[in-house]
């Protein structure tokens, strides 16, 4: 690696960080870039807890929302690779009591690959309008405190009509949470040990889970507000897009051991974990998945499906996948991995580049989807530029 490289990607990314933290736009980050392996920028700015004046640290713990989506969907291709499921095997062959219907009354024939995949006709609470099928159903979104079993969300949800038949279109959904009952139902344990022995403790990914190992380490989660972002209530609600009810966070969740395991929205980890999974797909999948499912997992599985709030991008086993960067809007290459998280974290891998990015913050939602991702992604590519 170039030292002018490492001149550039630093000078490039310090000074986004900067901006982003002296706008108000953020409290505080870990940002980590590795490229062929090699970790060339590791920037940790701002504030873990601003109102106690605690700096953020390298080894600090986040709210993972949605980041834990490809976790547990790495946790599921594991007993694809085991032969202990198959992508095309019936929901309801491991979870009987999970069969939605269609629209017109019958039995959905949903499978793995569905779930997977987000064509299972499913979606979010914080999606629909305010006192939508799944408000009145009761279900939870995996971020909130529920007091419910996960059988129980899983009942409530199956309970809704699904919005369109399995594979006919692509909504981001809930899926992840009913594919982590299957991992458990396959594996006979619950969620949090059945992913501990798939992903966590193979990958030495000692600082994740569905409840944060130190809580002295837990970030303060904040939600963008003016003229600085506030410190979340527990619970709070916070905006999404117009029309619809938004989110509902309950930031102690990640304390409470007794709060069902959410595989799409549940769990607690560090920066440096999480790079490390997505380095350990981009070599290959070794030692959890064979070269061939981790190929299979990064391409595009949805064909043609469009993709609301990303244009361009295709989806895989468990993320997004660029198509077509002109579409998309990003200096990125076709076919890079892409996604973020509710409580401010957004993330990507250009294989073409041999480049993994994590960028974890404490604000919503900014770190997600705000302007933050968009100029930290021209950051790195600018940076990185020989």
């Amino acid at each position: 690696m170039s030292k002018n490289l490492d001149t550039n990607l630093n000078t490039s990314l310090d000074e986004v960080i900067e901006r982003t933290l002296a706008d108000n736009r953020l409290v505080g980050t870990v940002v980590k870039v590795a490229v062929d392996g090699v970790l060339v920028y590791n920037g940790v700015a701002g504030f873990a807890d601003r109102e106690r004046n605690n700096p953020m640290q390298e080894n600090a713990l986040f709210r993972l929302a949605s980041v834990s989506k490809p976790i547990v969907s790495t946790a599921a291709l594991v007993l694809i690779s085991q032969g202990r499921l198959q992508l095309d095997d019936r929901v309801d062959r491991w979870l009987p009591y999970f069969q939605p219907r269609l629209q017109n009354g019958e039995i959905a024939e949903l499978t793995i690959r569905h779930l997977i995949t987000h064509t299972a006709g499913l979606t979010y609470r914080f999606f629909q309008e305010e006192n939508g099928s799944y408000h009145r159903a009761g279900v939870s979104d995996g971020m909130d405190q529920a007091g419910i079993t996960l059988e129980e969300n899983l009942r409530r949800i199956a309970s809704v009509p699904l919005l369109y038949t399995p594979g006919t279109q692509w909504k981001y959904s809930i899926a992840t949470d009913v594919l982590g009952a299957v991992i458990a139902k396959v594996t006979e344990m619950p969620l949090q040990e059945a992913v501990h022995s798939l992903v966590l403790k193979p990958l030495g990914m000692n600082d994740t889970g569905f409840t944060a190992i130190d809580p002295e380490r837990l970030t303060t989660a904040y939600a963008n507000d003016v003229p600085v972002p506030r410190p979340m209530h527990d619970p709070d609600s916070l905006a999404f897009v117009e029309g619809t009810a938004g989110f509902r966070l309950a930031p102690s969740r990640a304390f409470d051991e007794s709060a069902f395991p959410s595989g799409g929205a549940g769990m607690v980890g560090s920066a440096h974990d999480f790079l490390q999974l997505l380095e350990t797909l981009r070599k290959g999948g070794t030692p959890l998945l064979s070269e061939r499912l981790v190929h299979e997992m990064t391409t595009n599985q949805i064909g043609d499906l469009p993709m609301a709030y990303w244009p361009g991008r295709g989806f895989g086993l468990g993320f997004t996948l660029l198509k077509d960067p002109v579409a998309a809007g990003t200096p990125e290459s076709p076919g890079t991995w892409r996604m973020g998280g509710t409580y401010g974290h957004s993330w990507f891998v250009d294989p073409e580049r041999k480049l993994s990015v994590v960028a974890f913050t404490n604000t919503a939602l900014e770190g997600m989807s705000g302007q933050f991702t968009v100029d930290l992604c021209q950051a790195v590519y600018d940076g990185i530029k020989q």
